[in-house]
């Protein structure tokens, strides 16, 4: 097979907000230094980060402080965060948006007084999340791509990161990649490679990622042998747009701030239900609201399309058309007036809290091999923030782009020559479909929405998720034996789709298992046949790794550097409450 070897220093899988703010930090880090950024489509047009409506969480406001966006976050990740990560994001997150606003360029809404603007997001103590409108994410990655685009960055858009390449003598020394407009191979050395392609939990019924996102990071980095934490905490959006079976606009989100202003949650007979629920109403933590509208929805108490209503119209039509003119205008397009009317919701996939085990500076147990982002994990535990999304990929991709020079510089690993064999066997499986008899991907594809929502979905229990088990298996199986009906690599999307469906058969599987480890209820997590949520000053969070023998699903404990069970980081109690 024709392979083209390329060179760089270092190579940035993704161009999400930790990816592009990876690049720039890395080019102001060191400008000799060659950056090479991957995209699966095409830059600031795709991913995750673009997508985001809600805003960005950070501590400025007089009246909160970083203790106190800490604590909302180890609590609300029901204190199995890495208490480390947690607190260099809290702490990072206010010197970050500074850098968005004075070299970055973007504009988020401001106080009369000048102050920048901050919105109510539930499971917070403090409305503290920063936005530009309900469109934060196409503010901050329009003006991210701006800045790349201004510096000689190398961008290699439309190629897909299929594998992690090892070298003979340890680490890491590339990435596998496919070319997806002319369906070529090339394999791209590197003496750092970020990897930071996002999440995506696409593999469920409904969910909010565009359809390019199939968890391939997490897919990649586990073939590769490096351990994934939390791969059970699947969070799901309480409110992804209902709109039918026939659009796939159902299961994009309605934001967070919706239900922080104010809005109410009516099951079909227009009854506001939250309060059966939770003392915090429609502000609750994520999961809590997630896991009432699906009693309600098991209860048979839904609406016309099987789900419930957001009601803001007593908010007053003229302001919410104001406040969330891109809420309204989506609905709009769906046939809904979110200002004035009902609007039919469904907890949907949103953000994947698990992945690869990470120190706080961004490196992995390989050498040369940092990761960013929603591939990254620890710093949500169970349950992530509304508004520590975004904040997340910025603070830490700005850390791997300020850590990676220095790496470099230190180390002077040069380009280490590829595993020839590893590099043979990753080509050799990215092509595997071409050599069987086509296949009915979408009906596989079918068949996986279903089995996740089912039975690995909002709630969860031991026969539930044997069975959602031994359906993947057999899922994967059936896809290992259809090929393509089209042999032509250029711009083959039946290919890419094929790809898609293997990561995420693959991470489905990890997600079950890890479910079926933790025999508790956490956050995200919530197993009916064991409700109780544990001793919280014995946590342990799971940790996934394939082996020869398949995935290894082990535990470790919590540690609880910062904060224990019990004791708070508040120094006003009161306050606190």
């Amino acid at each position: 097979m024709n392979v083209e070897h390329l060179k760089t220093d270092i190579l940035i899988l993704g161009a999400g907000g930790a990816g592009l703010f990876a690049a720039l930090h890395a080019h102001k880090a060191d400008p000799n230094l060659d950056v090479t950024i991957v995209s699966k489509g095409l830059l600031g047009k795709c991913g995750c980060t673009r997508m985001v409506q809600g805003g960005y969480n950070v501590a400025l406001n007089l009246g909160d402080s970083i203790e106190r966006h800490f604590m909302d976050t180890i609590e609300g990740g029901k204190w199995l965060p890495h208490q480390a990560l947690a607190w260099t994001l809290v702490t990072k997150a206010i010197e970050r948006v500074h850098e968005l606003e004075n070299e970055i360029g973007c504009f988020f809404d401001r106080n009369p007084d000048g102050t920048l603007h901050g919105k109510a997001f539930a499971g917070q103590t403090f409305d503290r999340t920063v936005h530009k409108g309900d469109l934060t994410g196409i503010e901050i990655i329009n003006r991210l791509m701006e800045q790349v685009w201004a510096r000689p960055i190398r961008r290699l858009e439309e190629h897909r990161a299929v594998a992690l390449i090892p070298s003979p003598a340890g680490g890491i020394s590339g990435a596998l990649l496919i070319d997806i407009r002319t369906g070529e191979f090339r394999f791209i050395a590197a003496q750092a490679v970020l990897l930071a392609t996002g999440g995506g939990p696409t593999m469920y019924r409904y969910h909010t990622p565009s359809g390019d996102k199939s968890m391939d990071g997490l897919a990649i980095a586990l073939r590769f042998g490096l351990p994934l934490r939390d791969m059970e905490m699947v969070q799901f959006h309480p409110t992804g747009l209902l709109a039918g079976p026939d659009t796939r606009m159902t299961g994009t989100v309605l934001e967070e701030g919706l239900r922080g202003s104010g809005g109410h949650l009516l099951n079909g007979a227009l009854h506001r239900f939250m309060g059966d629920y939770d003392q915090k109403l429609e502000r609750a933590t994520r999961d809590v609201v997630s896991r009432a509208i699906d009693a309600e929805m098991r209860a048979g108490r839904t609406t016309p399309n099987g789900g419930v209503y957001i009601k803001m119209s007593h908010l007053g039509p003229a302001h919410v058309a104001k406040e969330f003119k891109g809420m309204v205008d989506r609905c709009r397009d769906c046939g809904f007036d979110l200002a004035g009317g009902l609007v039919e919701v469904v907890p949907t996939a949103h953000y994947f809290m698990g992945g690869v085990i990470c120190d706080v500076d961004t490196s992995t147990e390989k050498a040369g091999l940092f990761v960013a982002g929603e591939d990254a994990s620890g710093m949500h535990g169970a349950n992530r923030l509304g508004g520590n999304g975004v904040a997340n990929s910025t603070v830490f991709g700005g850390i791997a782009g300020d850590v990676m020079p220095r790496w470099i510089a230190y180390n002077r690993p040069g380009h280490r020559a590829p595993d020839a064999d590893a590099l043979d066997a990753e080509i050799e499986r990215a092509l595997h479909p071409f050599g069987q008899k086509s296949g009915d991907l979408n009906a596989l594809r079918e068949k996986l929405l279903d089995t996740m929502w089912d039975d690995v979905g909002v709630v969860r229990d031991r026969a539930g998720l044997e069975r959602g088990l031994a359906s993947v298996d057999q899922i994967e199986a059936e896809l290992l034996t259809a090929g393509l009906a089209d042999t032509d690599r250029r711009f083959n999307l039946t290919w890419q789709d094929w790809l898609n469906l293997r990561s995420l058969c693959e991470i489905s599987r990890v997600i079950a298992l890890a479910a079926l480890k933790r025999e508790n209820s956490r956050g995200a997590h919530f197993r009916s046949d064991f409700p109780a949520p544990g001793d919280l000053a014995t946590s342990t969070f799971t940790v996934a790794r394939q082996t020869a023998g398949g995935i290894e699903i082990g535990e470790r404990p919590v540690a609880f550097t910062h904060v224990k069970p019990g004791e708070t980081l508040i120094r006003d109690p009161v306050a606190a409450e």
